[in-house]
C-alpha cells in the first residue's frame, strides 16, 4: 500500500504533440517565404530554409525526447521505491525504510542523496534549491512517521 508519493517533473511549457503542431506551422511559413523568393530567382533562400528547419527539428526532437523525464518516489509499507525516468529509460530502486539516510550535496547541483544498505540514488534534478529543501523536510517527516 502506498503511504505517500512524490512526482518530481521537468518544467516543460509545451507538450510534445503541441510541439509537433507548432513545428508544422513554422515549416509551412518558412517554406512559403522560401518558395516565394525561389520563384524570383533567389534559390539559396530555399536551401537556407531547409537547413534552418532541419536544425530546428533536431532541437525539437531533443526537447520532446526529454519532455517526460521525471523522478517518482513512493513510500510503501516497508520500502521506498524510487523511479528515475529519463529519455524513456526507467531505473527502479527499492530502499529499506528503516535504513534510509538522506543528505543534500554541497556542490552546485545540490542534488539529494537517498541511501540505504549500500544503494545510493540522487534525486531532485527538476527541483529548484528551495523546492529541494521542502522535499527533504517532507521526506524526513514521512520517514519519522513510518518508523514510529
Amino acid at each position: 500500500m502506498i503511504k505517500r508519493e512524490w512526482d518530481l517533473r521537468r518544467n516543460c511549457a509545451i507538450a510534445p504533440r503541441q510541439l509537433g503542431f507548432f513545428y508544422a506551422i513554422l515549416c509551412a511559413t518558412s517554406f512559403a517565404v522560401a518558395i516565394g523568393f525561389t520563384l524570383h530567382g533567389a534559390w539559396f533562400v530555399l536551401v537556407f530554409a531547409v537547413l534552418e528547419m532541419s536544425a530546428v527539428a533536431v532541437a525539437f526532437l531533443v526537447y520532446a525526447w526529454h519532455a517526460t523525464d521525471r523522478e517518482h518516489i513512493a513510500m510503501l509499507d516497508d520500502y521506498l521505491l524510487v523511479e528515475l525516468i529519463q529519455a524513456q529509460e526507467v531505473r527502479r530502486f527499492k530502499l529499506d525504510l528503516h535504513a534510509i539516510r538522506i543528505a543534500v550535496q554541497e556542490t552546485n547541483k545540490g542534488l539529494i542523496d537517498i541511501e540505504a544498505l549500500g544503494t545510493r540514488v540522487e534525486v531532485g534534478r527538476f527541483l529548484t534549491k528551495w523546492k529541494r529543501r521542502e522535499f527533504v523536510l517532507e521526506l524526513r517527516q514521512e520517514l519519522q512517521r513510518a518508523s514510529v
